[in-house]
């Protein structure tokens, strides 16, 4: 299994139909608001065929995305992890096949992704999960965490700069 920066968004499409994720719109949604181009796309590549994907992109605590503001209760808890109001790397959503979910690609995703956005310049990655799995990769690898009632999610925070290679 390996990790990939960027695909042809022809064959994601592809991918995602026979993925098991869900449906057209948030397809096309994912598409119009999150991928600005293919670099914020992480596929993840067994026998040449893709079997997952990452999606990330820069923000801050203020908005999420460029004119979408967070609510009050995000905002707060992403000041009080971050220790202010500040830029990061949002990972946005991770999605892996079900046959190949059990076999630790998650932590080496986790592994890749903090090595490459750290390569890239930046210096913190939030990620929002509610899955058991990336919970439990989010504490192992020594995120912070803050709990969002509001919408039943974690807030993961990783400074890159006090996070020494592993």
């Amino acid at each position: 299994m390996k990790f990939a920066v960027g695909c042809d968004l022809e064959e994601f499409r592809r991918y995602w139909k026979r993925s098991g994720y869900d449906g057209d719109r948030d397809l096309e949604i994912l598409m119009k608001k999150v991928i600005k181009d293919s670099s914020q796309l992480i596929v993840w590549r067994e026998n040449n065929e893709i079997i997952g994907h990452a999606v990330w992109h820069e923000t801050n605590t203020e908005e999420h995305r460029k004119g979408e503001p967070r609510d009050k209760e995000d905002k707060e808890a992403l000041e009080k992890l971050l220790g202010g109001k500040k830029d990061f790397v949002e990972l946005h959503e991770i999605w892996l096949m079900k046959e190949y979910r059990g076999k630790g690609y998650g932590k080496k995703f986790f592994e890749f992704f903090e090595e490459f956005i750290r390569n890239k310049g930046y210096n913190s990655i939030v990620y929002y999960a509610d899955h058991p799995a990336a919970i439990a990769i989010c504490r192992q690898r020594g995120y912070k965490e803050e709990y969002l009632t509001g919408i039943g999610e974690y807030i993961f925070y990783l400074s890159l700069k006090n996070n020494l290679k592993r």
